[in-house]
Order: structure tokens, then C-alpha cells, then sequence
């Protein structure tokens, strides 16, 4: 009788701790809980969830959290475009401003048959680490792409590749997150409007002479593209071409213009 009055005694013991302990919890849980504004929350679901950090926040649910502040605007995904731009500006209440789409554009044209060696280069097969060392990569050209791929590695949409000595972007696959251009040490890549039809693949500072010698397929700043311009969209500063997408009308005469025809589309 008096083995069974023991367990009884600890069954009850321990159900009324068990109880005790949650309703302190619950209580703790009530008292010290974190405020989510429902609006994030319904933000972060609309969100694709890659964290890539092309909004220029540390991952979605900073986004979120920003965008419910009204710290961020409701397009600011770069990633889900303006199908989730719209989805977040009717959970905000307010008009999702319809954004351009942009991609990553690599200006350099130096593939491997275009650009001449100085050396060869025996090092990390990575252009950050190429630049900290003497000689900085193989290529003749300081300016052009080195080729190692950093930009490829750091893109989380294969969107990047290395093609012929040089990094190449599928706009199709390009979400313009930029982390391609923060990556490159050159800073070769930007983002421009994906319906861009001309752009400048070079980013040589060099005199005409000096460009020749390194890449056949460099600009030499002749200024033949901005004299072809009806629409003052090129200008030639400090020897290089810059073509002005806001102004440029794609009319082409800029391209059939240019002697070593570094002016051409993505493509």
C-alpha cells in the first residue's frame, strides 16, 4: 500500500512541476515575446528566398523587415522582378513602381585570340588572388578581364561563364544581384538595362597605340562613335567610349562606326 501510495505521490509530484513549469513558461513566452509586424511576415512568403543579397540587405527576411519599416521599397528584389514587386506593393498598400530589368554586362572583349600575353601565369585560378601578386594574370591588357572565373564562383544563378579568356553573362539566367560586380577587382562588370543594345566592351584607359598593342579588340578613343551620334548618347572620356543608355535611341551608327568594333550588344 505503501509502494503505490510512493508513485501516486511522484506521478503527482511531477505533473504538478510539469504544470508549474509551463505555465512559467507561458507567462515568460507572453512577457518577453517579439513584436512581428504581420505585413513582414506576409512580405517574406512572397519573397523567393535565395538570401543572395542583391537588394542590398543581408537576406530576404532583412528585406522583409525593411519593406514593412517603409525603410525599403517594394521592388527591391531584384530577384523576383515585377510579378513579386506587385504581390508586395498590395500587401503594403502602394503602387509597385514597374522597374526596368536589368543583367550584369562584362566590358571587356579580350578573349584569348583578341588579347596578347605578357607571361604565363602559374597561380590560384581566381582573379582576386591573381591580383595580389606580381604581374597580376597573363594578359598584356591591365585592364581587362583576367579570366579566372571569381565572378563565376560568386554568382548562385550560373549566370556567368567563362568563355574564350573572358567572363561572359546569360541574360536570360541574370537576375542583376551584383555580386558578380562587387566580386570582380577589376570592376568590369555592371548592370545595364537588359534591352540594351550597345555597349562599350572595353574599359581601357590606355592611348590608341597603347591599346593596340595589348587587345585587337580594345577602344582606341578615336571619337568616331560620338561624332556618329545624333543624339549626343556617346561621349569619349579620358580615351574611352560611354554610351548614355537613357539618351541612346539604338540606331546602330555608333557600332557601324567603331574601326575595331569593341561597340556591339551582350550577345
Amino acid at each position: 500500500m505503501e509502494f503505490i501510495f510512493g508513485i501516486v505521490l511522484a506521478a503527482v509530484i511531477v505533473g504538478v512541476t510539469g504544470l508549474l513549469i509551463g505555465l512559467l513558461l507561458g507567462f515568460a513566452g507572453e512577457k518577453f515575446k517579439v513584436e512581428v509586424d504581420e505585413k513582414e511576415l506576409l512580405v517574406r512568403d512572397v519573397l523567393p528566398g535565395n538570401n543572395c543579397g542583391g537588394c542590398g540587405y543581408a537576406g530576404c527576411d532583412a528585406l522583409a523587415k525593411a519593406i514593412a519599416a517603409g525603410e525599403a521599397p517594394v521592388n527591391g528584389c531584384p530577384v523576383g522582378g515585377s510579378p513579386v514587386s506587385e504581390q508586395i506593393g498590395e500587401i503594403m498598400g502602394v503602387s509597385a513602381d514597374a522597374s526596368a530589368k536589368k543583367v550584369a554586362f562584362v566590358k571587356c572583349a579580350g578573349t584569348c585570340e583578341q588579347a596578347k600575353d605578357k607571361d604565363v601565369y602559374y597561380g590560384i585560378q581566381d582573379c582576386n588572388a591573381a591580383m595580389s601578386v606580381p604581374g597580376t594574370g597573363s594578359k598584356s591588357c591591365s585592364y581587362g578581364c583576367l579570366g579566372y572565373g571569381s565572378c563565376v564562383k560568386a554568382c548562385p544563378f550560373d549566370a556567368i561563364h567563362i568563355v574564350e579568356g573572358i567572363a561572359k553573362v546569360d541574360k536570360e539566367k541574370c537576375v542583376a544581384c551584383g555580386k558578380c560586380v562587387v566580386t570582380c577587382p577589376k570592376q568590369l562588370i555592371e548592370l545595364t538595362a537588359y534591352d540594351s543594345e550597345y555597349l562599350v566592351r572595353c574599359n581601357s584607359n590606355d592611348k590608341g597605340k597603347a591599346v593596340k598593342d595589348n587587345c585587337a579588340a580594345g577602344c582606341i578613343g578615336c571619337g568616331m562613335c560620338q561624332r556618329a551620334c545624333e543624339f549626343d548618347a556617346v561621349k569619349v572620356v579620358n580615351n574611352l567610349a560611354h554610351i548614355d543608355q537613357d539618351k541612346c535611341q539604338k540606331c546602330g551608327a555608333c557600332a557601324a562606326k567603331c574601326p575595331t568594333k569593341v561597340i556591339r550588344d551582350m550577345l
